[in-house]
């Protein structure tokens, strides 16, 4: 499914959970999320939210950091939770085998710091900017 997010301002923890929750409404199997933004920008707590909508209790979302990938088994869907932030390259990627979870169909795959792999994820990869404002954080939809 296509995601169609206008900006939105978000002001606080709570409610970027809730527009996570709301975005889990919109995707599915075979998306990619690519979330971009600095350290503190609220990347995990929106994918909290997004697995919350879709049965994940939030205390089992965690970032992979140093895991790379977290795998969540929610009722209809299996969701990678990737976590770029330490690879140095795209061959990195590959031996990690993330780039299996990239191409797998019946997989949801959510992306922080997805800089380095930009080439390599999919056309149709949904591509959301988190940033600081004034009392909160700003998330918005754009193009590669």
């Amino acid at each position: 499914m296509r995601l169609e997010l206008g900006p939105q301002p978000v002001h606080g923890a709570d409610a970027m959970h809730a527009l996570g929750q709301r975005l889990a409404r919109q995707v599915g199997a075979g998306d990619v999320i690519a979330l971009v933004g600095d350290l503190g920008a609220g990347k995990t707590t929106l994918i909290r939210g997004l697995c919350a909508g879709l049965g994940i209790a939030p205390e089992h979302v965690s970032s992979p950091t140093f895991a790379l990938c977290n795998l969540y088994d929610a009722p209809d869907l299996q969701i990678a939770h990737m976590d770029l932030y330490r690879l140095e390259s795209l061959d990195d990627l590959a031996a990690a085998g993330l780039d299996e979870w990239l191409a797998a169909p019946d997989a949801l795959c959510l992306i922080e710091w997805p800089e380095i792999a930009r080439s390599a994820l999919p056309p149709t990869t949904i591509w959301l900017h988190l940033s600081m404002i004034p009392g909160g954080r700003l998330v918005v939809q754009r193009e590669a």
